[in-house]
């Protein structure tokens, strides 16, 4: 067993997956991959047993039914803590994150309890998006700062690296939300406690294969967590601890 699990997020990811993992299990660091399939219809989960057969590192854990990408995160997170990993990353199963960066990734991670991966640092590093959705990510970033205080240029983004020792801190079973609020809750909950947080630059690319599964019920779960969060922190807009 590596000491750094990816956890891989899928529902109908059959043409993304093989080349995920390929270039996971090709980086210049030893890591083990977690795919947690959403009943997917199109066979992604039997593609990822096919691999896990042929890869000793790769895992798979099988949703009933798709319960949205906050809950198959908890489910990969309580899976990597109940496995020993010390590093646990998130991951789109689809490659806008760009798998290369995961040892930047870890560099950063011998000095902090998460680390965030930042689509905005020093400028904006974003590929083929219309304009609607970037200025949607950008606005709801900056609306996430100003509710809540975090000091963070994209805490909607998806491709974080977790200490074990800041899992450990959270109660994963009383994480309510998904998608995009899930991403800035878990961050919140971290940041609030004084955790130490840092950003690293990385470049996102849409989508090639596949379909996005950005919903408008999505953007309406973020718009009211971070309130909620707020409401947390006891109306604060700084952690409770000192970082």
């Amino acid at each position: 067993m590596n000491p750094t699990l990816i956890v891989v997020p899928t529902y109908n990811e059959r043409e993304n997956l093989p080349r995920l993992t390929q270039r996971l299990l090709k980086l210049p660091v030893a890591v083990d991959v977690l795919v947690v399939d959403g009943n997917s219809n199109d066979g992604t989960g039997e593609i990822a047993e096919e691999l896990a057969v042929k890869h000793p590192e790769i895992h798979v854990l099988h949703e009933v039914k798709k319960n949205g990408l906050g809950r198959a995160y908890v489910a990969g997170f309580k899976w990597a803590l109940e496995h020993g990993y010390e590093f646990i990353f998130e991951m789109d199963g689809d490659i806008s994150h760009n798998p290369d960066d995961v040892p930047l990734f870890l560099e950063a991670a011998q000095k902090a309890d998460l680390v965030l991966g930042s689509r905005y640092i020093g400028g904006i590093r974003v590929m083929n998006w219309p304009l609607k959705r970037l200025m949607l990510s950008r606005c709801a970033g900056k609306y996430v700062e100003w509710v809540t205080g975090m000091p963070f240029t994209d805490p909607t983004g998806g491709y974080k690296c977790f200490h074990r020792r800041a899992l450990q801190a959270v109660s994963l079973d009383d994480i309510r939300s998904n998608d995009y609020s899930f991403q800035i809750e878990m961050t919140h909950k971290l940041w609030r406690q004084g955790f130490k947080i840092i950003e690293v630059p990385i470049v996102f690319t849409e989508r090639v294969a596949g379909r996005s599964k950005m919903a408008g019920h999505i953007v309406g779960e973020a718009f009211w967590m971070v309130w909620r969060l707020w409401w947390q922190n006891g109306f604060r807009r700084r952690p409770r601890v000192k970082t």
